[in-house]
Order: C-alpha cells, then structure tokens, then sequence
C-alpha cells in the first residue's frame, strides 16, 4: 500500500511531546531522548505513552502510526512495532482489536515477525485463552494471502521461532487454506514430505501446483543427498539457500559456489572472510571476480537497501582477517578489499539528503583507536564514514575536529578516500574534551545548523553542558537547533534534556543507528 494513502493524522497530534515519545518507541524500542545499540526487553514499564493513547481511546491512532513508520521504513527495529501491535489486539476496545489484528498481515512480512507477534500475545495474555475468533482469523489470513511459492520459501527457511512453529500455528488457528497452492503447503507443514505425496503423488496437478510441489521435493532431497553433484543441481535449479542445506554440506566448495550465485548482497558481504579461509573464494579466480561485481552493483545494492555502513562494517571485518570471537583466520583478498570500497562509494550516493544545515564535530581530545560498541570496529572508522556521508550527501554541511579550546574545519571531498579522511582525524592534536565548544564555535562565528552531531571517545564531556550551550544557540539565532551526542563507546549517556525533543543521545553505533539519526533530523522521532 502506498504510504500517501494512509490517514492524515491531525499535525498538532503529531507535534505533541506523546506522539514523539511512541514515535520513538516505535522506531528503536524506547520512549526516552537515548537509543543504544544494546537493545532493552519490551514491556509495559517502557511503553507509557502508547498505553495512554490506548486507555484514551486512540488506539486506532496508534495502529495507523504503526503501518506508516513500517510503510515509510522509518522503523529501526521491527520488534517494538510487533509488541505494540500485540498490545492493541490485546486491549478491551473493540475498534482497536479488530484494527490491530487486520494490520496483521500487512506488518508481519516474514514468519519470524508472525512468530514474535504470536509470542507477545502469550506473555500479555499469560498463556491462558489468547486463541480467540479473531487471532485465529488473523493468522488464517497470514498464510492465505501468501502465493503458493512466496509460502513454500518462507515455511522452509524459517520453521520455527520465539518457541512456536508453522504447525502450532496452523493447528491452533484451525487453519482453512483458500487455494490449492496454501493448501499443498500446509500438507506439507502438517504431515509432512510423505503426507504430500500421498496426497498429489499421482495426481494431474495444474502447473503453478507442481512448481510448489517441485520447490518442496527439491528441499526434501537436499536435506537427505549425499552426492555432491545432485545438491548442486537442487540449488541451482529450485534457487535453494543457505538455511536449505545441511551444515555438513557447507564444507563442500562446489556447494558454497552454488549458493552464491543468487545468494542476497546482505548475506554475502557476511560470509566474505569464511569463503575466503575456506578457497572458495581463491585468489584471481572467476568467482572472485563474480563476487566483486556483485558487491559493486548499484542495482543489487539498491534494491537491499544496503546502506553505506553496512558496507564499511563487512570492509572492516573482513580486512581484519580474522572472525570476532571465532578462530576462522583468512587473508584478505585485494580485489575484494578493492571492491567493497567502491561498493561503500557507490552506496553513498544512493543516500537521499535530508535538506537540514549540519555541523558534524568529531572530538579528538582522546586516541580514535577503541572498538564502537554495537559495530566491532574502530571509533575513528565510524567518525570518518559518517562524515563522509553527510559531507557528500547534504549541499550544507561543516565538519570539525575539536579538542580543548580548539576547533578546526575539515575539508571533506567527494574524491577522497575512507583512509584519507580518518587520516586527518588522527593527525590533530589531542587534549582534554568539550563536547559544547562545537557550538560556542558555532555561535561565535555565525553559522546556520539546523543539526549539531558530535561523535565522541570520552566518557566525560566537559565543564559546560552541550544541552545548556545549544538552548543559548537557538536563542541568539532564532532556530530550532538539534543536537545528536554519539557516545561512541558509551554505555550510557544523560546529556539530552529528556523534555526537550530536539536533543537525542546515542550509545555506541550501528546501522540503525544511522537510520535514528535521519529520522530525528526529519522531525520523524
């Protein structure tokens, strides 16, 4: 559906210190002015403001927030919209009951999400009489609106989750499929590969019935084949992933090299280092050199939303050489490395700006050298790239450096490279941190910032609050300013003023991290 169509919600709704706080939760899972990459168990307790537009009667509101942020692909996390889905069908108001639980399929993309919406539903309703008419119907519907095909990759790559599977599912919604193609499929979760073919076996089945039938005697072989060549040809042949095949088969190479020929840019860019320290990704080799065209394809990239820090984390990792925790080591291949820079400056310009005025300070009163909490890479990597992206995306944007009683611009420029631009971030003298002198500096020289974003190493932040600094900004130059303090490798931080909601704090850094920031700079959280 397209987002234009939803409902308009009144503005001064919309501006209201409420709004933000569910916007917020709905987005990253916590009405407070501080997102952190280590994510906190949903409750009640960490909910307020979606419970009061419930008990006030706006839970219908709150069903249409839900769908536009999903729709718009403002949500972060998927989980907190889920858990607030899960409370509305919960509540005693009808209207809002019987909204949530239409929303249903349209916000549980994948059975993951439905397998997590089923389970926040048993813990609000403590296990005891949640399989009413209208849950039953709701989960019915999930699996009709599938086509037969969509339904058969779904129901094999993921069989269970969250402690419930396909067929607690199907049994306890007293499922009735619509058509031939839901029904042979929910054979198969119900009795089985044999149930299947006792049931069509030897029947004339249509064409779109057999391709269903086929997918799913492909999965069923490959779970069971010996022969190395018969599983490659099930993969190529029916598109079978990673989660088809036994973890004995990923030692073979053939296999791997099968799998990556439709295997998701997300899901390579994950696997570079272990194809690489198991030769399947060999030094000159053709594969290698299908693998870096992949990884370079603006379409691909696109078309999974492959954000430039999703790029620079898998760079990152697989230039180090060896796993996080793991002991897989691998030499990295210089084509490869070659190929995810490109890929991180493709992705860059596929950035749409935000059209605000930004002031990017990075504090270099400490060494750039510690891991980012959330990221597993450098500090002085997450500084740079972020610059990056802002400087080449946004017509209006300084970048800083600064350390005690010094601020300096930095010139950051389209042809440079990541090296390049974390290379003058290093080279500047150190000393001890203020995170306001951004803004003094700011102030003092006149500039126009529509958003300060200040990425420190430091756990103390200096004589002068930032906070108080930014509200005498806004007064001498009549804006509404915002400020984002990135505690880089913060557990906690308690700069914004939580009752004003143009300061927002976050701890350690990852990709959705990236997302909160545009979405904060838009006035969407």
């Amino acid at each position: 559906m397209d987002p234009a169509s939803l409902p308009v919600v009144n503005e001064q709704v919309l501006n209201s210190s409420g709004r933000v706080c569910l916007r917020r939760f709905l987005c990253y899972g916590s009405e407070s002015a501080t997102y952190s990459t280590k994510q906190c168990p949903l409750g009640m307790e960490n909910a307020l403001s979606l419970m009061q537009f419930i008990e006030g009667g706006r839970g219908c509101e709150v069903i249409e927030e839900i769908r536009r942020l999903n729709l718009e692909g403002r949500a972060v996390r998927p989980n907190p919209s889920l858990f607030a889905l899960a409370v509305c069908s919960h509540h005693a108001d009808c209207k809002t009951r019987q909204a949530a639980l239409r929303a249903l399929k349209e916000l549980c993309r994948t059975p993951e999400q439905l397998f997590t919406f089923v389970q926040y539903k048993k813990d609000l309703k403590e296990g005891s009489g949640m399989w009413g008419r209208a849950l039953r119907r709701a989960v019915t519907d999930w699996y009709n609106s599938q086509d037969g095909m969509s339904l058969a990759r779904a129901v094999t790559k993921c069989k269970h989750r969250a402690g419930w599977s396909h067929q607690d599912l199907l049994r306890l919604s007293h499922m009735k499929p619509t058509n031939d193609a839901v029904a042979l499929v929910c054979k198969y979760i119900t009795k089985g590969w044999k149930g299947v073919q006792e049931a069509y076996g030897d029947k004339e089945i249509s064409d779109d019935l057999q391709k269903v039938f086929g997918y799913l005697e492909a999965v069923e072989k490959a779970k069971h084949s010996t022969d190395e060549h018969e599983l490659v040809h099930l993969i190529e042949e029916q598109m079978l992933e990673k989660e088809h095949v036994l973890t004995n088969h990923l030692k073979s190479k053939e296999v791997w090299k099968a799998l990556l020929k439709e295997m998701p840019v997300v899901v390579l860019l994950k696997h570079l280092g272990k194809l690489t320290a198991d030769k399947v990704l060999a030094p000159g080799s053709p594969d290698v050199a299908a693998v870096c065209e992949r990884i370079q394809d603006e379409t691909a990239l696109k078309k999974a939303k492959t954000q430039p820090f999703n790029i620079l984390v898998a760079s990152e990792n697989y230039k180090r050489g060896h796993g996080k925790r793991s002991k897989l080591k691998w030499v990295p291949d210089g084509d490869i490395v070659q190929a995810l820079g490109c890929a991180f400056c493709k992705t860059i310009s596929t950035v749409e700006a935000t059209g605000k005025r930004f002031l990017v300070a990075v504090d270099v009163s400490s060494s750039l050298s510690s891991v980012t909490h959330g990221s597993s890479i450098s500090t002085v990597a997450v500084a740079a790239a972020m610059c990056m992206v802002i400087a080449q995306t946004e017509l209006d944007a300084q970048i800083v450096v600064f350390s005690e009683g010094s601020v300096l611009p930095c010139t950051v420029s389209s042809d440079m490279t990541l090296m390049q631009v974390a290379a003058q971030l290093i080279q500047t003298p150190g000393g001890s941190t203020d995170c306001a002198l951004p803004i003094t500096w700011a102030s003092e020289n006149e500039k126009t910032v529509d958003v300060f974003i200040i990425f420190t190493n430091n756990q103390t932040l200096g004589r002068e609050n930032p906070a108080d600094t930014l509200k005498k900004y806004r007064q001498k130059s009549g804006l509404f300013s915002k400020l984002i303090v990135c505690g880089m490798i913060s557990n906690s931080l308690s700069i914004a003023d939580p009752e004003d909601r143009g300061m927002l704090d976050i701890c350690g850094f990852d990709s959705q991290a990236v997302d909160v920031i545009r979405n904060f700079a838009l006035d969407v959280i």
